[in-house]
């Protein structure tokens, strides 16, 4: 299975803000640290606020932080948000989707991708932010 850009880089923003301590930071810190459009960063930032993955704080001191902390949010609750729940393949079409065993196979392979996604934790993938904490590194400019 193959992720998304979109799913790429709401992974990549979630990443930095569980590396942050609950530091406020900008979309434009996580944009410049993952080198990424800032324009696309901020629908994607929207997005997971609306999800409630991200708390926004609005003003000349507001900034991003995770809405909760990232032991309770796992990947596969990103993944199913982002990714939505579109099937792998579009057998409507298909003049042998009647006989095919092929859907439920893919059905099941994505059932046990998700499952592992669902034992990982946001935590766990952020576990050595010193590792990539010079990436990170506080600019208030």
């Amino acid at each position: 299975m193959k992720l998304s850009r979109y799913t790429d880089y709401a992974l990549r923003a979630l990443i930095y803000l569980a590396a942050s301590d609950g530091r406020l930071v900008s979309i434009r810190q996580i944009a410049e640290a993952h080198d990424i459009s800032q324009n696309h960063l901020m629908k994607i930032v929207q997005d997971l606020g609306s999800a409630g993955f991200i708390q926004t704080t609005r003003g000349r001191q507001g900034g991003l932080q995770l809405a909760r902390p990232a032991i309770e949010i796992t990947i596969g609750q990103v993944v199913r948000h982002t990714e939505g729940g579109d099937p792998l393949v579009n057998c409507s079409t298909c003049r042998i989707s009647q006989g095919c065993g092929l859907p439920a196979v893919i059905s099941q392979a994505r059932e046990a991708f998700m499952g592992v996604l669902d034992t990982c934790r946001l935590l766990d993938v952020a576990r050595m932010p010193g590792a990539f904490q010079h990436l990170f590194a506080v600019d208030d400019h």
